[in-house]
């Protein structure tokens, strides 16, 4: 009988450490949370605070948080759904669309931004109004001079999101910006210009932020594939915007968010029909009735 060598023998597995839950899960790089998190003693404990952006199926998430020992804290969130509210033509005829593009990354990004700073507690929006006007330049808040309160720093928490060039991870860390926020960047990972090779465009990314490259995409299904544009766009459709009227749309879209950012809630018109998976329990007068029943069946 041949020698098999023991690799993981008993004190190994009595050694053994199972990693956290959300980890062994893939949902939570713990390397890159950790230095996101810690914060210097002498900081007298004033948190590092982080702009969580998240995509879904259907939409993105945007979210300025702080961590304490127990939990993270969200001091203010935005979600691509509420864009509707603004003039973006998401939500039409029951089923939604365009609710995670890039331009609905940077809209959210400026939404979460224009309502963190108006928030009492802040109190930033009109010494901080960032880029009124979006124009694809590069941009960083400073500090005015004077004695007058600094810029509203976050960093980036892209989670596990591939931080690829042109990813839209970086259009709502753009509208942060461009709303009033100081988040440490550079422009490298904004969508390159091929003509330039690679090399940051402020051009190409205006027309990232805007719907070019969109626009162009529904002009080309209009000559080529009309059916599937008509499928495709059907939102925009019903809404009467066509590919020239998108770089207005949004436009108006970064001003009504400029205007009213605050958060609205939503109630509910009807109330929610409760559903019980599991029969109540019975009493003992109501399980002494049933027993008599089954009893009176049988001698039937």
């Amino acid at each position: 009988m041949p020698f098999v060598k023991v690799i993981k023998t008993a004190a190994y597995h009595k050694r053994f450490q199972v990693k956290f839950r959300r980890r062994r899960e893939g949902k939570t790089d713990y390397y890159a949370r950790q230095r996101l998190v810690l914060q210097d003693k002498n900081k007298y404990n004033s948190p590092k605070y982080r702009l969580v952006v998240r995509f879904s199926n259907t939409e993105v998430t945007c979210q300025v948080a702080f961590a304490t020992i127990n939990h993270d804290e969200i001091l203010a969130a935005a979600y691509s759904h509420e864009l509707e509210r603004y003039g973006a033509p998401i939500y039409t005829g029951g089923r939604r669309g365009g609710l995670k593009n890039y331009p609905a990354a940077y809209a959210t990004g400026l939404l979460v931004a224009r309502r963190l700073l108006s928030l009492k507690k802040i109190g930033l929006d009109k010494q901080y109004v960032g880029v009124v006007k979006a124009d694809g330049a590069y941009f960083r808040v400073k500090k005015p001079e004077g004695n007058v309160r600094r810029p509203f720093r976050v960093l980036l928490d892209v989670g596990l999101t591939r931080t690829t060039t042109g990813s839209r991870v970086f259009g709502a860390l753009k509208g942060a910006v461009d709303g009033g926020l100081d988040i440490p960047h550079k422009p490298k990972r904004f969508p390159s210009d091929k003509a330039a090779k690679g090399k940051f465009s402020a051009k190409q990314l205006r027309r990232y932020i805007y719907g070019g490259h969109i626009a162009d995409y529904m002009t080309l299904l209009q000559d080529k594939n009309p059916d599937k544009y008509k499928r495709m766009f059907a939102n925009y459709i019903k809404a009467g915007k066509g590919p020239k009227d998108l770089e207005k749309m949004w436009t108006d879209v970064h001003a009504n968010i400029r205007k009213n950012p605050e958060h609205v809630k939503v109630v509910r018109k009807t109330e929610p029909k409760k559903v019980r998976k599991h029969a109540l329990k019975k009493n003992n007068k109501q399980r002494k009735n049933r027993i008599a029943q089954k009893l009176a069946s049988l001698s039937a």
